[in-house]
């Protein structure tokens, strides 16, 4: 865990893919866990600290995640994201080259509760949410592309599944159709940006979380234009 940006409202940190960010049916430690420790320690703070999750990353993915220190942040923070006002970048590597090098996925997607995966499709079906990315293509190697993919809604494993949908799976995930796992147990699908007004001082946040730290990551962003 890296704290990338923290206040009295809110502490944004750099997850490391195959953490949890809250507790669930394996009994490990979750991130929320790792923060509070971390805001006791720092600040000395005496008793039981609040600690909110206004949202989610998967398991095997890694990048930014923003958590509220207070109850106030924490609504505030809910309203943003359900209202869309919190713009979000990720990069994902992909070995198949996206049909055209820009463009925006419509889909509406189906969860499968018992799998824990969805579905894509180019219609509306019972029980689907509508789904929305961009997505550009901004590096690429000999076997591998780099695509930055801005989220315009947020549904259950929607870059994963529209990608995959797009005939482009993310790296290591074999949930979604690649070939083979990435040796860590990963998926090459990173949180790397956050952008939104402070819920409470009304200044403008932006907050980058670094990439993860093997080669292929370095290789393929080397060039990457300004986002």
């Amino acid at each position: 865990m890296q704290v990338l940006y923290e206040d009295n409202h809110i502490i944004i940190v750099s997850k490391a893919a195959g953490e949890i960010v809250q507790g669930d049916k394996t009994g490990d430690e979750p991130l929320t866990e790792r923060v509070k420790a971390y805001i006791k320690e720092r600040y000395a703070k005496p008793g039981a600290v609040f600690l909110g999750v206004t949202h989610r990353l998967d398991r095997p993915v890694s990048g930014v995640v923003v958590f509220a220190r207070t109850s106030k942040g924490l609504t505030r923070m809910n309203d943003l994201f359900r209202q869309g006002r919190v713009d979000k970048t990720y990069l994902a590597i992909v070995a198949n080259r996206p049909p055209q090098e820009a463009g925006e996925l419509h889909h509406w997607l189906a969860r499968n509760e018992k799998q824990n995966k969805s579905y894509a499709y180019d219609h509306e079906v019972p029980g689907s949410k509508e789904a929305r990315l961009r997505y550009r293509l901004v590096g690429q190697s000999d076997r591998y592309f780099l695509l930055a993919v801005e989220l315009l809604t947020g549904r259950h494993h929607q870059i994963r599944c529209q990608l995959a949908k797009m005939g482009c799976p993310i790296r290591g995930d074999l949930k979604y159709g690649a070939p083979r796992s990435n040796p860590d147990g990963s998926i090459s699908l990173h949180a790397w940006r956050i952008k939104f007004e402070h819920p409470v001082s009304h200044k403008q946040i932006c907050v980058t979380a670094p990439l993860p730290g093997d080669a292929l990551w370095n290789v393929l962003s080397q060039d990457m234009p300004e986002l």
